[in-house]
């Protein structure tokens, strides 16, 4: 019998859920101008729907971001190959599945580290707004996101100072999240369960802006793996088992 390959694609998971806003939440667009009496912060939108969105390369960036914090081996540039030469134990076992998953520098070279790591395995979408809650809100003549206002306290005086308006969307928002996995000759389970303790991490902490005054809390609900229910799966993950 002829053995696979160590980089053959076996298989592509798919990985589909309702992402709900628990709180409001705040992904910037980076706005270039100032508008006189407008809002200071907005929120990224579609550029022909206007409608609010999550990108990809948010979820993405931020779930890698708390993996890498559980592994113990965070620093202030993504993890890279010499990160997983270096670390031992199960360490090295989470370094290297982070590494699968997320891929390493473009500037990394194409050798050993793609025979041993392989190609990157995640592949995100951007979350567009659920049809049928866009619908309902646009129907009864509601907005999509809302304006927050906010200062900062004067703590000797106790004065409101440096007013602000945050526009984010506002708690209740339902998008359409998803999210593929690849799987190649030689993965294991192992891979699949770190994208689920990643999602669980997502829930437990934020995704966007100021998450430490309340914004970003997210829910998955609806969560299927290949079509196949898989809530029960995902709700008795646990986030820091090893």
């Amino acid at each position: 019998m002829t053995q696979q390959a160590p980089q053959q694609l076996t298989g592509i998971t798919t990985i589909q859920a309702t992402l709900e806003l628990v709180s409001g939440l705040r992904i910037g667009a980076g706005d270039s101008e100032m508008r006189i009496g407008g809002v200071d912060n907005t929120v990224i939108r579609h550029p022909h729907t206007q409608a609010p969105y999550i990108p990809g390369s948010s979820l993405k960036g931020k779930m890698r971001s708390l993996l890498e914090w559980r592994s113990g081996a965070v620093k202030e540039a993504p993890l890279g190959y010499p990160d997983l030469q270096n670390a031992s134990g199960a360490v090295q076992a989470e370094v290297k599945h982070i590494l699968q998953l997320f891929g390493i520098s473009g500037d990394a070279k194409l050798g050993k580290e793609m025979q041993e790591l392989g190609p990157s395995r995640l592949s995100f979408w951007d979350c567009n707004l659920q049809a049928e809650w866009e619908k309902e809100i646009r129907d009864n003549n509601q907005m999509l996101t809302e304006v927050k206002s906010e200062n900062r306290i004067n703590r000797i005086s106790g004065v409101a100072e440096h007013p602000r308006q945050t526009e984010r969307v506002p708690a209740g928002a339902r998008f359409d999240f998803r999210l593929s996995v690849k799987r190649l000759a030689g993965d294991g389970d192992a891979l699949l369960t770190t994208v689920l303790q990643g999602l669980k991490l997502l829930e437990l902490d934020s995704l966007g802006g100021s998450g430490s005054r309340g914004y970003g809390k997210v829910k998955f609900v609806g969560l299927t793996i290949d079509g196949q229910d898989a809530q029960a799966r995902f709700d008795t993950v646990q986030p820091f088992a090893r």
